[in-house]
Formats: structure tokens, C-alpha cells, sequence
């Protein structure tokens, strides 16, 4: 199948989820298969679908600082995105081009386990959603299936602010704040600390990685689906009821 591949660009939270779902409408309804690249302006913290905003999320933080917050469709846990600190990706495509959910996560996690070893990093596959590099995790994912879509999306840590991280999301318990701080910190890890390179370097190499072997075009969104993803913003991504409906 031929790809069509939209350049890194920077959106809001509720921006790239709603261009995320307006995408995976379309692909459900016949159109191009989608890798797509981009960043969060301003940060923003991301929590998966099952969640509650407010069990994860210090809402009343995130605001005095300027951060957005956003409800994904796919599951997992609560992500902060800094927006120099990271790039993500997006893969929008009809499930019926991969098997099941760990196969689906190994492919397409392996197309980031290969950019990186364009960068000269060394790169494994942790299943079931996870890359690590020298034992620390340097990628999440997520995936969700709806309308026979996969969509799956996740982060590659360019740079990482623990410390950050942790002023913005909630703990179990304030007392362990410290040490829960210092385990993620030998836990995560991110491209500065294995090569030398700019984030548009990291980008490059994920646009060659995530394209090697395929038929693939740049491309943006059709017209329609600029009205659906204006729409879904407005509508759904932008709303508390969608937002903190748990």
C-alpha cells in the first residue's frame, strides 16, 4: 500500500488528537494510509482513554503554567509532552495490514528501533509497547482499533524533564514524590544521552526509518478532513465533557 506522509508540525493537545481521529475517518472511509510527525505547543500532558483527568492530572498547575491537557482514544498513562523535548508520531492505517496487537507493536515499534540506529543508537523492543536503549525506556505507545483502523501513536524522547513531569502529574502519595522522581529518572532516558545530534536530525532519521521499504509521498490533510478535525476540536477535544468525563 502507498503512504502518505505528513511533514513534523506543531499543534495544540486538542489539535492533534482531533487530526489523529479525522484521519482515522478517513481511512476508514477508503483514503491514504497515514505516518504522521509532530509536536505539542504548548507542553501538555496526555492521559489514556480509561483514565480520570483529575486522579492524574494537577489540572489547577498545568494552568498556571501554560499547559494544555487532553483525553486520547487510545489507552495507556498520563504523558507529558514538552515541546522541544520530544517528537511523536502517528501511523493511521486499515488493521487488516497487520496482525495482531504485539505483532501490529513490534512492526511498527521496529520502524523506531531502526531510525535510531541511524543515529547510531542501539535500540531494543520491550513488548508489549515499550523501546529501550541500554535498559531504559526511550519510546511509549499506544494503540487503539476502531472501523477496522489501527491507529497507534507514541513518543521518542529527544530530551526529558523528570522533575517537570512530576510537578505536573499526581502521586499516590506526596511522601514517596522524591523517590518515585529518582526511579523514573533510572528508568527513562533520551537521545541526548547516547548522540549528539538536533531534533530535526532525530526527525530525519525517523522520517527514513518509518518510510524504508515503502511506497510513500509527503502529503496534508484533504480538505475534509481539516473541517472534521476543526470539528472534533471544537466539539470533543476541546471539551470538559470529553476531557474529564472520568
Amino acid at each position: 500500500m502507498k503512504w502518505r506522509v505528513i511533514a513534523l508540525a506543531e499543534n495544540t493537545a486538542a489539535q492533534n488528537m482531533a487530526i489523529d481521529h479525522a484521519v482515522s475517518d478517513a481511512v476508514a472511509a477508503g483514503g491514504m494510509p497515514t505516518l504522521r510527525f509532530y509536536t505539542w505547543k504548548p507542553n501538555a500532558v496526555s492521559i489514556g482513554t480509561f483514565q480520570s483527568m483529575h486522579d492524574e492530572v494537577d489540572v489547577e498547575r498545568c494552568r498556571q503554567n501554560g499547559v494544555d491537557v487532553v483525553r486520547r482514544r487510545t489507552g495507556g498513562g498520563a504523558v507529558y509532552h514538552d515541546n522541544k523535548g520530544e517528537i511523536t508520531y502517528s501511523v493511521i492505517a486499515p488493521e487488516g495490514g497487520f496482525s495482531g496487537i504485539t505483532e501490529s507493536y513490534h512492526i511498527i515499534c521496529g520502524w523506531i528501533v531502526k531510525s535510531l540506529a541511524i543515529l547510531g543508537i542501539t535500540a531494543e523492543f520491550k513488548p508489549i509497547n515499550d523501546i529501550c536503549v541500554a535498559g531504559k525506556k526511550i519510546s511509549g505507545n499506544a494503540q487503539t482499533r476502531r472501523q477496522g483502523v489501527l491507529l497507534q501513536h507514541g513518543t521518542i524522547l529527544y530530551d526529558v524533564d523528570v522533575d517537570t513531569m512530576f510537578s505536573l502529574l499526581k502521586v499516590p502519595d506526596e511522601k514517596i514524590r522524591d523517590k518515585m522522581i529518582a526511579a523514573v529518572k533510572e528508568r527513562v532516558t533520551r537521545v541526548l544521552n547516547f548522540a549528539d545530534v538536533s531534533r530535526d536530525e532525530l526527525y530525519q532519521a525517523l522520517l527514513k526509518g518509518f518510510t524504508d521499504g515503502k511506497e510513500w509521498e509527503f502529503g496534508t490533510l484533504t480538505n475534509d478532513e481539516k473541517r472534521r478535525a476543526d470539528e472534533l476540536m471544537r466539539t470533543m477535544y476541546s471539551k470538559d465533557e470529553w476531557n474529564f468525563r472520568r
